[in-house]
């Protein structure tokens, strides 16, 4: 679908970033606490000027710094940058610095593994993990090391109201699978102002299943955890009630119980396609076995009344006082109850209630063939910012409050043929503690940048 009838659908109401999507006044709480969304047109802060460099192409008056790229050497020593740059925060350090915390979402097979450290290292035969940079109030890297290692596939995560982050694995494969030695499909805990502290150690009670993003109630302290299952059966949205709620770094470690989101009378949310669709009197329901010793969670016995799946649980994120979830698609042929392009649903914890929030196609005006894209984030001068997953140039599109969309960076590093050409998608956008930087990965070649600009323009 090409920008111009991204433009007009935005136009009328509806939002194109790869899909439609239908915008409504539930989206306010996400809001909450973001200075008012800027009153761009269309065309935001601009045409996009290609980049000379062939990196990354911005608007005018914005420029970006290559922090680190795969292949590279880390700047602790300690081996080479690895692959696959994924999910991303930028937390504060002292004196205005930033620490970076990045994900590696690496398999059996990646090029560059994450290099095992001594005390950091979880399973000597996984090859994904998280790096950490830290960079000053002018985006210089001061260091650059790893922060853990020895983990599989890890994909997303969520930061703490402690700034710490949780890196979670997208992998159910046991002790014995790949050459692994521990089982995997865990969340652990990262601490970028120093690594040691917080070490390699999965938090075993917040289960063991495929993990794909996590949002930290801070208030309460609940943490709630996507399951993003590709096929039959799907997964399942959890909530962990922890026994030392925000308790800092290493309280997780004190266990919690598990629990699974049952929808009274909706065994899979991909059948709701009304956009405002309303649930109140959500259960939540024990999981039985949160390490899945001899079943998947998401197959085991919820009682007679059973639990609600849902294909592709994605993106997990907080704002105002819910939690928003993303099921980035949903497809009949695959065993889901109806077909979609993307549902974000909102979970509000004190009134027990669910809402539809957006609905992508294929029943609306707006349709893609091919995945959504869930990573998303909240710009500082208000609005989103969401990166693009699909064929084609890939970008990172920024969104108002009222559902203009524009495109706010694209790639430029062509990781196929000029006869088949592919493009490296965007992954991990966030933006610094002062709202002056957005930092943002490539996926692959893994590349994290800093963009500047006038962002408070």
């Amino acid at each position: 679908m090409s920008t111009t009838r991204r433009q007009i659908l935005a136009g009328t109401g509806a939002l194109g970033v790869g899909a439609g999507i239908a915008f409504t006044g539930a989206l306010s709480d996400l809001f909450a606490g973001t200075a008012a969304a800027q009153n761009l047109g269309h065309d935001g802060y601009g045409p996009l000027v290609p980049d000379a460099a062939g990196l990354l192409d911005l608007p005018a008056g914005f420029r970006y710094r290559v922090l680190s790229r795969e292949g590279d050497p880390l700047r602790s020593g300690e081996g080479p940058v690895p692959s696959n740059h994924d999910g991303m925060t930028a937390l504060p350090g002292r004196g205005g610095r930033v620490h970076l915390v990045r994900n590696h979402e690496n398999r059996p097979t990646a090029k560059f593994p994450v290099p095992t450290v001594e005390g950091l290292t979880y399973d000597p035969a996984g090859k994904g993990g998280c790096t950490a940079l830290t960079l000053d109030s002018r985006n210089n890297v001061l260091s650059e090391r790893v922060a853990i290692a020895g983990t599989a596939v890890n994909c997303a995560g969520g930061p703490t109201p402690w700034h710490t982050w949780l890196t979670c694995e997208e992998s159910e494969d046991k002790a014995g699978t790949n050459g692994y030695t521990k089982d995997h499909g865990f969340i652990f805990e990262v601490d970028p102002s120093d690594p040691r502290h917080s070490g390699a150690v999965p938090l075993t009670a917040m289960g063991r299943f495929q993990h794909e993003a996590i949002a930290v109630d801070p208030h309460r302290g609940i943490v709630y955890e996507t399951e993003d299952a590709f096929l039959e059966p799907f997964g399942l949205f959890y909530r962990f009630l922890p026994e030392k709620p925000l308790g800092g770094v290493g309280s997780l470690r004190a266990g919690g119980r598990l629990q699974a989101m049952r929808v009274p009378g909706v065994p899979d949310l991909s059948s709701i396609q009304d956009t405002g669709a309303t649930f109140d009197r959500i259960e939540w329901v024990d999981v039985p076995d949160p390490l899945a010793v001899e079943t998947p969670v998401r197959l085991q016995d919820f009682g007679r009344k059973g639990i609600t799946h849902a294909q592709k649980l994605e993106g997990c994120y907080w704002g105002g006082r819910c939690v928003y979830f993303v099921s980035s698609f949903a497809r009949g042929s695959d065993g889901s109850a109806a077909d979609h392009f993307g549902q974000i649903w909102r979970y509000d914890p004190q009134r027990r209630r669910l809402t539809l929030v957006i609905v992508f196609g294929p029943d609306t005006d707006v349709q893609l063939p091919g995945e959504s894209p869930d990573n998303i984030c909240l710009a500082p001068s208000g609005g989103l910012m969401v990166c693009e997953d699909g064929g084609g140039a890939q970008h990172v599109f920024g969104v108002t409050r009222s559902g203009e969309v524009y495109a706010m960076a694209r790639g430029r590093q062509n990781i196929g043929t000029p006869e088949a050409p592919e493009w490296g998608e965007f992954a991990g956008v966030t933006f610094s503690p002062d709202g002056d930087t957005m930092y943002v990965n490539c996926y692959t070649p893994g590349t994290t940048f800093a963009v500047t600009g006038p962002w408070r323009r």
